[in-house]
C-alpha cells in the first residue's frame, strides 16, 4: 500500500495494522459497505477497498487528513468517498455493514489547551475517552442489522468503559484481539503526568492495544 502523511496527519503506527488486520478477517468486509470514522491517512478505508468492500466512505473532522485520504486513495486505485466533519455527522442518514475507527486517545491534561493543530491526530481528550465515547454512542444507530463496529484503544482509557458504553448502545460487545507491549512514543512521553492522576501504576510503562467489537443484532 502506497501512503502519504503530510505534517498534521497521522501516520499508521502498530495499532492501526493491528485493526486493520482484524477488519480483514470480518465477514461482512466483502462486498458490503465500509465506514471509517476518524480516517486520517485514509490507511484502513483504503486496506477496506483493497481486500473486497462494495462500497468505502470515509470521515475526519481535519482538512489535511480528507485530502491526503483522497490523494491515497488515489495512489491505490481505489475508490473511496471522502468526507469532512465530527464523527458519524456527514453520513447520519446511512448505515453501514461494517465501521471502523482508530480515533485518537492519547490522554491530554486536564485543564490544558483544547487539541489543535498536528495534535489533533492523537490527543483524546482528559482521559483519552473524548472521541471513544462519542463513537460508542453514535455507532449502533448507523449499523445495518448484524453490522460489526471495530475500534482500536489503549486499555489506559479503560476497556471495561468501552464495553459497557457499547452494550448500553444495543450491542454485543467483547475484546476482539489484544497486544501487550511498551507504551508507545505519544503515551510514554505523558507518562508522569498519567502516573500522578491514576491512568498508570507508579513505574508502570507497558499498555495492552484492544480491538473492541461490538455487533447489532
Amino acid at each position: 500500500m502506497r501512503l502519504l502523511a503530510p505534517p498534521g496527519v497521522f501516520s499508521p503506527v502498530s495499532d492501526t495494522w493491528m485493526l486493520a488486520e482484524s477488519i480483514r478477517r470480518e465477514p461482512e468486509l466483502r462486498g458490503g459497505s465500509v465506514l471509517d470514522v476518524c480516517t486520517g491517512s485514509g490507511v484502513l478505508a483504503i486496506g477496506a477497498a483493497l481486500s473486497g468492500a462494495g462500497r468505502v466512505t470515509a470521515v475526519d473532522s481535519s482538512l489535511r487528513a480528507v485530502l491526503a485520504a483522497r490523494v491515497n486513495a488515489r495512489l491505490n486505485g481505489v475508490r473511496v468517498r471522502v468526507l469532512r466533519g465530527d464523527l458519524f455527522e456527514p453520513v447520519a442518514d446511512e448505515r453501514f455493514d461494517l465501521i471502523v475507527s482508530n480515533p485518537p486517545y492519547v490522554p491530554s491534561s486536564p485543564g490544558g489547551p483544547g487539541a489543535h493543530g498536528p495534535r489533533r491526530a492523537w490527543d483524546g481528550g482528559g482521559y483519552g475517552r473524548a472521541l471513544i465515547d462519542g463513537l460508542c454512542e453514535g455507532v449502533a444507530a448507523r449499523l445495518l442489522p448484524g453490522g460489526v463496529a471495530l475500534m482500536v484503544q489503549s486499555s489506559v482509557c479503560g476497556e471495561q468503559a468501552t464495553l459497557e458504553r457499547l452494550h448500553l448502545a444495543g450491542l454485543e460487545a467483547e475484546v476482539a484481539r489484544r497486544r501487550r507491549g511498551p507504551l508507545g512514543p505519544l503515551m510514554r512521553a505523558r507518562a508522569p503526568d498519567l502516573e500522578r492522576r491514576g491512568l498508570l501504576k507508579p513505574g508502570e510503562r507497558e499498555e495492552e492495544l484492544l480491538v473492541l467489537r461490538g455487533r447489532a443484532a
